[in-house]
């Protein structure tokens, strides 16, 4: 498995990946989805390393993968809970980073309801001069760049299971329904996404919608509700991106405020939970009227290509941004593979960020 293309010590977003990197991501989760499929799940690549799980914020899926990852690896792993942790005494976080630096923790893996704070922890580790890697398992609405990387891998891999690679996605439409307001996994999506060259539509609620989207779509209508946003390089300018954006530029991103003209013709359909717990006011006038809305149903994948696939990165609210027999339907559901993807990704981020540590 080759480093040559990738140059990131940190993992902290998805903004500063070259496409030569998401594909040295796919290529190594595909090899690590080949061992992880063999009798014996192990390989000694990190073997006498450290991976800490410092887990801020509750968690089922990621968590659980990034250990599996880690152990997969031959890694030791240490699991940090805040609800039983010293920070319940006052510990600040970085003295808790420091605490797990000092018992030689080679790779941190952090998640946390504020922005910002794996950006805060890496650059502690990086001004003590410590070769320590940080990886962002998720911060606030900033970021969920593994989340993106293994959607990624997922849908490229059901292109072409042998060579999943990021070209495959071109010119592919791509539907994201649902809570964009709340959701990292939107934000690190459309970074992994646009990047492909496929066509990313964007569909909410208007309450629902990022003021960071809202603000710099075009004047112009396209269609009932309905607005568009491109990069200030395309001909026949129309959406002005402000500087904070400026890296979305000459990218295919869509936003719609029905749903419809977003499923129209998709080939991937990626629904987003109603994240309830960031909700400060009252967004949306009921959960019944946002699955009559936005909801996806297997009637309304009728709109899509007819070999339209689902996701939905979990936990999943049924009935509520997605139909129970929908997410439980093979034929269109890769909700359980996304899962099964998730340790293979994981694994390959660890290694890429660990390999030249041994």
């Amino acid at each position: 498995m080759s480093t040559s293309t990738w140059n990131h010590h940190h993992v902290l977003t998805l903004a500063d990946f070259t496409k030569a990197e998401y594909d040295t991501v796919l290529q190594t989760a595909a090899s690590f989805q080949e061992v992880l499929s063999r009798r014996t799940k192990k390989v000694p690549s990190l073997q006498g390393q450290v991976v800490a799980n410092l887990f801020f914020e509750a968690s089922t899926r990621t968590r659980s993968s990034f250990e599996l990852a880690a152990k997969r690896l031959s890694a030791d792993t240490l699991n940090f809970a805040s609800a039983t942790s010293s920070i319940t005494k006052g510990e600040t976080i970085l003295d808790t980073a420091k605490t797990y630096l000092a018992m030689g923790t080679d790779i941190m893996v952090i998640r946390h309801r504020e922005a910002g704070v794996p950006q805060a922890i890496a650059a502690e580790m990086d001004r003590l001069g410590v070769k320590v890697s940080v990886l962002n398992a998720g911060d606030g609405q900033h970021e969920h760049p593994s989340q993106a990387l293994l959607d990624l891998f997922t849908i490229c891999s059901v292109i072409d299971p042998e060579n999943p690679r990021l070209e495959l996605l071109k010119n592919k439409k791509i539907a994201i329904v649902g809570d964009i307001l709340h959701s990292r996994v939107a934000r690190s999506n459309i970074w992994s996404l646009t990047a492909s060259g496929a066509q990313v539509h964007l569909a909410a609620p208007p309450t629902l919608l990022p003021q960071l989207f809202a603000d710099y779509v075009s004047d112009e209508e396209v269609g009932e509700g309905e607005r568009e946003t491109r990069g200030q390089g395309d001909k026949g300018e129309r959406g002005k991106i402000p500087n904070s954006q400026s890296k979305i530029q000459n990218r295919n991103l869509f936003i719609h405020w029905e749903l419809e003209p977003a499923l129209q013709d998709a080939d991937f359909v990626m629904t987003l939970r109603l994240q309830k717990e960031r909700m400060t006011g009252h967004l949306l006038p009921s959960l019944r009227e946002y699955h009559q809305m936005f909801g996806i149903t297997c009637t309304k994948l009728q709109l899509c290509q007819p070999n339209v696939k689902v996701l939905h990165p979990g936990p999943v609210n049924r009935g509520v941004e997605i139909s129970s027999d929908l997410m439980d339907d093979p034929e269109f559901s890769l909700i359980q593979t996304q899962v099964t993807s998730g340790v293979a990704v994981r694994m390959a981020l660890l290694y890429l960020i660990g390999s030249g540590k041994s």
